[in-house]
């Protein structure tokens, strides 16, 4: 095992960077398992008309079934956390792969409201370990400098996902039908986590990993295993410490935006910017890119600062957080004042550019206030605080729209929430969990 050769290294490691880098293909694992999440939650924005005409159902509906999904993703997030932490992060994702694939084939038979409500309960209990795990398998192949721009990486699956869905879901739903759009991205999740399983192994069980790079990777804090491990905090006691509030409520004014976008984009365009189901493919793939460079960018930034001592990795994160909140509050209240396709398209890009870069981050950060034991814990509380408030945003969003007929109450609220996450980012999450250990 690789542990036991580093304990008998007497002399000590050497933090210079290694010119080994098998450790950022683990990166690739996590980002086309992230992809493949956010195809199988985005495709009900795809399919929303086709199953409104089939179906009887109304904006509303599709709001309450957006909510449906966020307010069990984020009620599991809880118990994801723990069980990540106390039976590895492999084990729990594979079981949450298989287990969400399967609800999103079964969303593809519903007939009714009642049993699509079922589905999307299903969806968000197999879906909320994902990013935990993400989170936590980050902290055991990476130093903490490079866990942000690693992070950017899986973190921009939840742009690369909605930017593919539209020209992907729009041609597999022209050719099978909204119910087979269902069945068959359920059948890629079950591929892949089978691929997974197989091929997936933690730093100290690979075979591929040279002991070079194991040991850059420990000496900055990472290479734990993926078994079991210990700490003087129990889980309910994190609720004590003010950081972890501040990532609660920061992550919830973040997610608020975040779900109206998911939800609701495509309609958007269609309803106000005159544009087709076909065109669709295109025009809704576009503000997602800015997702991606968001993600990528906002960690590539957060490494460069880390790397020359400007600032630590945690404040890195805290300010790139709250400035790229201040400017998605202004681009979001913008939004709906504008007219003609390209502007909205710009603004669009922009706003989900610096949302991107605040996700990113901010899943970067428990690695940055957690023990290594709690990673996953905390991870999954924060974003439990994003998508338990964050849930009622399609909700209210479409209650909006049937009685308006109008995004702009819904545009200018979900704009002010998100700039108040620059406050909670860096006022209230200043320090990391202190432990006796430590």
């Amino acid at each position: 095992m690789k542990t036991e050769q580093a304990l008998q290294t007497a002399s000590p490691v050497k933090t210079a960077k290694t010119k080994k880098n098998f450790r950022w293909t683990v990166v690739i694992w996590l980002l086309i398992g992230g992809i493949i999440n956010y195809l199988d939650r985005t495709n009900l924005s795809i399919a929303a008309p086709a199953m409104i005409e089939e179906l009887d159902l109304n904006m509303t509906h599709i709001g309450l079934l957006g909510t449906i999904f966020s307010w069990t993703y984020a009620v599991m997030q809880l118990p994801s956390g723990w069980l990540i932490d106390k039976f590895g992060a492999k084990r729990v994702y594979s079981i949450a792969v298989l287990w969400w694939s399967i609800a999103t084939a079964l969303t593809g038979a519903c007939n009714k409201l009642l049993t699509l409500i079922g589905a999307r309960f299903l969806l968000g209990v197999g879906e909320a370990p994902c990013m935990p795990s993400n989170a936590k398998i980050t902290s055991e192949w990476f130093p903490k400098s490079e866990r942000g721009l690693a992070t950017g990486f899986w973190d921009a699956s939840s742009k690369v996902g909605p930017a593919l869905a539209p020209p992907i879901l729009v041609a597999l739903q022209v050719a099978f039908g909204w119910r087979g759009l269902f069945f068959i991205t359920g059948a890629v999740g079950i591929v892949f986590i089978l691929l997974f399983m197989k091929f997936y192994k933690s730093p100290d069980q690979s075979k591929l990993l040279s002991k070079e790079e194991y040991d850059y990777i420990k000496a900055e804090g990472g290479a734990s295993t993926d078994t079991v491990e210990t700490t003087n905090i129990k889980w309910r006691q994190l609720f004590k410490y003010k950081s972890v509030w501040g990532m609660i409520f920061g992550f919830f004014c973040t997610i608020w935006i975040w779900n109206i976008f998911l939800t609701f984009l495509p309609l958007y365009l269609l309803n106000t910017q005159n544009v087709t189901f076909k065109e669709l493919g295109i025009y809704a793939s576009i503000p997602w890119i800015g997702g991606i460079v968001g993600n990528l960018g906002g960690g590539y930034i957060t490494k460069v600062l880390a790397d020359k001592k400007i600032c630590s990795p945690i404040n890195a994160k805290r300010g790139l957080i709250a400035i790229s909140a201040l400017l998605a509050a202004v681009f979001v209240i913008i939004l709906p004042f504008v007219h003609g396709l390209a502007i909205t398209i710009t603004l669009m890009t922009l706003a989900l550019c610096v949302i991107s870069a605040i996700t990113g981050s901010a899943w970067a950060l428990s690695s940055d206030v957690a023990p290594p034991a709690m990673v996953g814990s905390v991870g999954a509380i924060q974003n439990f605080g994003g998508y338990f408030g964050g849930a009622f945003a399609p909700l209210v969003t479409g209650i909006i729209l049937d009685a308006t007929g109008s995004y702009s109450a819904a545009f200018i609220s979900g704009g002010i929430i998100a700039g108040f996450a620059a406050f909670f980012y860096w006022f209230i999450v200043k320090e990391p969990i202190k432990t006796s250990e430590t």
